[in-house]
């Protein structure tokens, strides 16, 4: 027998099987029994859509997306801010740690790792939980307001894999698509957070206004290799276009975000 079919037949066999002084009373009872169940598939059933939606998201299956689909917006709340996410968050940071300790450090300064910053070093949920978490078309404005509080706080995993990043070496390079005039929040909201001792903060300048963040990101990674004489060994971030296009690091790791997506 179909298991959810067993269970609605065990719930009616128990109502039915209760004593009641009104016929009544029992046909009542059936019918919340048989509303529960129904609001139990239906919510299952949103799980179901939502957590495949997410890996689509995840894999890039997805590809270019707007907003997030509303009936998943508990969902991403749930996910973003629940134990899930934090340990997704360690695993990403555990294989992360796991490649970096097969790297030969050189002793040069020459051995990198770069970071975006957004939702991979800093968690933008206190301005998410506002704004829809992903189920509201991205207002520019209003996240830069938050930006300038410089109030964001650390993923901890993060956090964790850049000291031990640090610790073993590495020099540290923070490529984020934020615009060269929020150098100043941007530095102040990172030492608040925890971290110190990047090797370069790089943002966008004039130049790179309008461009794609995989082709900012891409020309910013070929100057650190190819003019600077960095070696990239890993890259981390919340995005596909923190990850791919050209100069690409040796590794690269992708942290969790279902929230939004930036080309």
């Amino acid at each position: 027998m179909n298991r959810n079919l067993a269970v609605l037949v065990t719930a009616i066999f128990i109502v039915l099987s209760v004593p009641s002084t009104s016929g009544a009373q029992s046909i009542w009872d059936f019918l919340a029994v048989d509303r529960l169940f129904h609001h139990r598939k239906i919510l299952r059933d949103v799980d179901l859509y939502c957590e495949s939606w997410k890996f689509t998201v995840e894999t890039n299956d997805a590809a270019a997306w707007t907003f997030l689909p509303a009936r998943c917006k508990d969902f991403v709340r749930d996910y973003m801010t629940g134990d899930r996410y934090r340990s997704d968050s360690d695993a990403v940071a555990n294989a992360s740690l796991a490649f970096a300790d097969t790297v030969e450090i050189a002793g040069d300064g020459k051995d990198g790792w770069v970071f975006d910053i957004d939702e991979t070093l800093l968690s933008n949920i206190p301005y998410y939980d506002k704004h829809g978490f992903g189920t509201e078309v991205f207002d520019e404005s209003s996240y830069n307001e938050w930006a300038e509080k410089a109030k964001a706080p650390a993923i901890l995993a993060s956090l964790r894999l850049y000291n031990e990043l640090k610790k073993r070496g590495f020099k540290i390079f923070l490529l984020t698509g934020r615009n060269e005039d929020q150098r100043n929040s941007t530095e102040k909201n990172l030492h608040y957070a925890g971290y110190s001792d990047w090797e370069r903060l790089i943002l966008r300048g004039s130049s790179d206004q309008g461009k794609l963040a995989t082709l900012y990101k891409s020309e910013r990674r070929k100057g650190l290799k190819e003019d600077e004489g960095y070696r990239i060994h890993g890259s981390s971030g919340d995005q596909w276009s923190d990850l791919m296009g050209f100069a690409e690091a040796k590794r690269s790791f992708k942290h969790p975000n279902p929230m939004y997506y930036i080309a």
